[in-house]
């Protein structure tokens, strides 16, 4: 009789640190396309990444809330608790989502603190006009043509973070670059 040979260990390696990345900022600022391209530097690196794409959760996970204070607010928590879900459990959870109030982004923090997960706020802090301009959704024309109304950022309130951990300005680096800078703060900070 012949041994078995031993099975190959085909499971990939992964690094199990995880942390919760906020991209706050206006809409088009860059903060999904930011996440994305993190998103896909870190899994070469055999990180565990999740990008919480704040559209998707509003289609999936708060549908049917409108843009109230009280339903942003709502939304920014539902968001805040699946990535602290998935942060605690080894995932890097990036999540591009406007969050346009201190208090909701507070909240969130504070989660993440409580539950000792580490948490980076990054303010994409792209200019009102800039963002118009990009208008990827085509949002701000609709404003401007009187179909929309509360747009964060013009009639609207968006309350920038006033100590965010990492403030990109889009406007001036290549999107390969606004991820570098979010790629240092995690590897100054032991989380990539």
């Amino acid at each position: 009789m012949t041994a078995n040979a031993p099975e190959a260990n085909t499971e990939e390696l992964h690094v199990t640190t995880g942390a919760t990345v906020w991209l706050t900022g206006l809409p088009s600022a860059g903060k999904t396309t930011i996440a994305y391209e993190l998103a896909g530097r870190l899994r070469a690196e055999g990180h565990l990444v999740e990008v919480l794409d704040g559209d998707e959760i509003r289609e999936f996970i708060s549908a049917g809330l409108g843009f109230t204070r009280e339903d942003r607010h709502t939304n920014v928590q539902r968001i805040g608790f699946v990535a602290e879900l998935l942060a605690r459990n080894g995932v890097k959870a990036l999540v591009p989502v406007i969050a346009p109030y201190a208090d909701s982004r507070d909240a969130v923090r504070k989660r993440h603190a409580e539950n000792g997960t580490a948490y980076v706020e990054v303010h994409v802090a792209t200019p009102v006009e800039v963002c118009s301009e990009r208008d990827v959704k085509g949002l701000y024309a609709k404003q401007a043509a009187g179909e929309l109304t509360g747009l964060t950022g013009v009639d609207d309130p968006y309350e920038q973070p006033e100590t965010p951990d990492l403030r990109i300005e889009s406007q001036h680096q290549t999107v390969q670059e606004s991820a570098a800078s979010v790629h240092a703060l995690l590897s100054e900070r032991g989380l990539a």
